[in-house]
């Protein structure tokens, strides 16, 4: 069983009519976060959006940003390689977590452009919506250079966040 924190952002609860939006990570903590919002997802009858945002310069994400004294020169794709990636990933992800278990809940899966905490407080906009994110808890390097996704939801998501940190040895 994961470990679970919730928090609300100015509101009682969210009703049944709404969507849990869970941001979409292949790491333990991400499949651990995946796990909970389906079955939450199944138990409120809400529809599930499975979003995995991805940017030019971030980890795992691609491209490569180089920045001169004066101006940021970023090297960027082209095409669609990096969507394609993130919907890969997304596929991959929904598999290892449910893989029987989304016959009965109704999936949509976005893959926009964009830093991950700011995509998914934007998706999660409706205040009936629940936003779930996962964490894995102490100090690490990424989180240090890019920032916590979860730290960012809880602090600026205008709808109930769910914290999820992955269970030991899982």
């Amino acid at each position: 069983m994961a470990a679970v924190a919730s928090t609300t952002a100015g509101q009682q609860g969210p009703a049944a009519a709404g969507r849990v939006v869970v941001g979409i990570d292949d790491s333990p903590a991400g499949l651990a976060a995946l796990r909970w919002a389906i079955g939450f997802a199944r138990s409120r009858g809400s529809q599930l959006v499975a979003v995995r945002a991805w940017a030019l310069g971030l980890p795992r994400h691609g491209g490569l940003r180089r920045y001169s004294s004066r101006t940021p020169v970023v090297i960027a794709f082209h095409g669609a390689g990096p969507e394609h990636a993130a919907m890969r990933l997304t596929k991959r992800a929904l598999r290892e977590a449910a893989p029987d278990a989304l016959r009965d809940v109704d999936l949509m899966i976005e893959t926009p452009e964009g830093n991950p905490g700011p995509v998914l407080t934007q998706i999660a906009s409706g205040s009936d919506d629940v936003l779930v994110v996962g964490t894995t808890p102490g100090p690490s390097l990424r989180r240090a250079v890019h920032g916590s996704v979860s730290a960012y939801c809880t602090a600026h998501a205008h709808c109930p966040v769910t914290v999820v940190t992955p269970q030991p040895g899982r």
